[in-house]
């Protein structure tokens, strides 16, 4: 059986109902809340492929108060046994909501971190999507747009396998690589095989100068109390630097910060969440916020002491992290969630993971589904051209006042 949570949420506006967008909203609040959470948190752990970001802890925490991101809807599959099971969840919005493009697209609900690959049932993936599309179909949606989908895992080749039985295809809108750490290899050999002796004899260097300012020691916070008190000190990093001059630290709006301050101690109850800081004797230089999910973990965000970036405090962090991964006989690989060319993780974690944002049609030969897949390409090409206007016109400002960069 499948469960429709909203079956309004993926019509387009007509035009009648102008910016109000009444038709692309959920029909009332709390759609995702109405997942049994204890159903939910069993198909996690069956899960086909893991997503930290869409455990429970984080998304219910996300979806009540994140900016953006809250009344996300859900479509959610059963099986047809005696108790049912949950097999299939996956988060969804409008496409108007996602990217106010008037369209009837079923879109990932986002969940504050760069991974919506929906929860598949390992043991019944192909009658989980074909559910799940069904589902999809009746909401009146003509496709739906998987963001941020990890598009060469196990759960994109399922998704491939129910289409191409029903005579569809998946259509690629953007994909890009990001870092991925192999964390089943010692964590010293990773390192000096991905940055080589010279470049580790200077971080060394370094280091060595960081300790000159107290004995320098990396901490894990594991357990609840643990994770609470840690977070306070990210977040506290976090806004002292750049992001808090762009405005875009997560304490800088409450229902960010309400969110982050629930999501990190939820996980931490079912071992799902560390939080990871470099201390220079009593000063904190480094913290970053790590997601746990079945044999993979997921570097969520970084906060540095910019006093302290001579000494590249991220990258400090970052070697450590590395090493106690690696260290971890649980995790098998990390996914960096960062963007495709980040200078900082890029060249320490040298795998690479595939990800992109991938259209499903949902009836064969609909000629919508062209529309729509030309709508989110302009879309796409679109913010491109913006987004190198704005770094240029940032670079023309650093060449004009130059100020010391944050090396993280």
């Amino acid at each position: 059986m499948a469960e429709i949570i909203d079956h309004s949420i993926a019509r387009a506006p007509s035009v009648a109902d102008g910016r109000r967008s009444e038709l692309s909203q959920p029909a009332r609040t709390g759609l995702l809340d109405g997942v049994a959470s204890q159903a939910w948190q069993d198909l996690a752990r069956r899960a086909l492929e893991p997503n930290g970001y869409y455990l429970p802890g984080w998304e219910l925490a996300v979806n009540a108060s994140a900016r953006g991101r809250t009344g996300t809807a859900a479509l959610s599959v059963w099986d047809d046994g005696r108790p049912a099971q949950l097999i299939g969840l996956m988060p969804v919005t409008s496409l108007w909501r996602a990217y106010r493009l008037p369209l009837p697209v079923l879109a990932s609900g986002h969940p504050y971190g760069t991974l919506c690959t929906p929860l598949i049932d390992s043991d019944r993936a192909e009658t989980a999507i074909t559910r799940l599309l069904e589902a999809a179909r009746r909401t009146g949606a003509r496709a739906v747009l998987l963001r941020d989908m990890s598009t060469a895992g196990p759960a994109m080749r399922a998704f491939e396998d129910v289409l191409r039985r029903d005579g569809l295809r998946p259509r690629i809108v953007q994909s890009h690589e990001r870092a991925l750490l192999d964390a089943t290899g010692d964590g010293d050999a990773v390192l000096q095989d991905a940055l080589g002796a010279k470049k580790l004899k200077e971080l060394g260097r370094q280091r060595r100068r960081l300790a000159e300012h107290g004995a320098v020691r990396f901490e894990v916070a594991r357990s609840p109390g643990e994770v609470t008190d840690a977070l306070e000190t990210f977040l506290t990093l976090e806004a002292s630097g750049w992001k808090g001059r762009r405005g875009t630290a997560l304490v800088q709006h409450n229902g960010d910060a309400a969110f982050i301050r629930r999501a990190p101690p939820a996980l931490a109850q079912d071992h799902a969440c560390e939080i990871v800081t470099l201390h220079a004797g009593d000063a904190a230089v480094a913290s970053g916020l790590v997601l746990r999910h079945q044999d993979r973990a997921f570097f969520f965000k970084l906060g540095v002491d910019e006093r302290f970036a001579k000494y590249s405090p991220g990258v400090q962090l970052t070697l450590d992290l590395t090493r106690h991964l690696c260290s971890d006989p649980a995790i098998r690989t990390a996914d960096s969630t960062a963007g495709p060319d980040h200078p900082m993780i890029n060249p320490i974690w040298r795998g690479r993971l595939a990800i992109g944002d991938v259209l499903i049609p949902l009836h064969a030969r609909d000629p919508a589904v062209e529309i729509i897949h030309a709508a989110l390409i302009a879309r796409r090409e679109g913010l491109g051209f913006a987004r190198r206007a704005v770094h240029a016109i940032r670079d023309w400002r650093k060449n004009r006042n130059p100020t010391p960069q944050p090396r993280h």
